[in-house]
Order: structure tokens, then C-alpha cells, then sequence
């Protein structure tokens, strides 16, 4: 299962960003081969429809689940029709404590 996170930065120390569409990175997480990629996001700037587009980057990495602190009204039907679960984690953890959620 392929995981993305929200992430301030491009480490696994880097925190949880709160804003999905507009987060700094992206970290794709592979549970079985626990590989992790960085990927900047390329929506961060947009003028708008940076959601829409950010849940299409992510499915095209093949994520099941994206963890993130919120998502925008226009997130979750794109999500549903895609067959991709949203995780609100509200807390602040850095992108290694929401990957070790995932190993227990």
C-alpha cells in the first residue's frame, strides 16, 4: 500500500504540513518495501484548484491513503471517485512518527 503525506520539508524529520493542496512536499510511503520518495509540489502556488490537483499527483504515484492536518470541501468526492482514503491527523508529528503509525 502506498501512503502520501503532507510534509513541510524533504525529510523524515520534516513536520506534517497542515494544508494539503498547497504543502511544501509531498512523501509517497510504500508499506511493504518501506521506501519513502520526496516529491516538491508543483501545486503549492496555484492560483486555485491546487486540491484537485494535488489528489491527482498523488494518484498517479498510486497512494491508497493520503495523511495530511486538513483538506479542502472540494477534496473528498475527488478522493471517493478515486478510491483514495483521507486521514486528518491533527496533531503536530513529523513525517517519521505518521510512517511508524503505519508499520505498528
Amino acid at each position: 500500500m502506498k501512503v502520501a503525506i503532507t510534509s513541510t520539508g524533504d525529510s523524515l524529520d520534516s513536520m506534517l504540513d497542515e494544508r494539503f493542496g498547497r504543502c511544501s512536499y509531498f512523501v509517497i510511503y510504500d508499506t511493504e518495501s518501506k521506501s519513502t520518495e520526496f516529491i516538491p509540489n508543483p501545486n503549492k502556488e496555484a492560483q486555485n484548484g491546487a486540491g484537485p490537483a494535488s489528489v491527482q499527483l498523488v494518484a498517479e504515484r498510486s497512494a491508497n491513503k493520503i495523511v495530511s492536518g486538513e483538506f479542502g470541501i472540494k477534496i473528498k468526492s475527488l478522493a471517493d471517485s478515486l478510491k483514495i482514503q483521507l486521514i486528518v491527523v491533527k496533531e503536530k508529528k513529523t513525517v517519521r512518527e505518521i510512517i511508524e503509525m503505519f508499520n505498528k
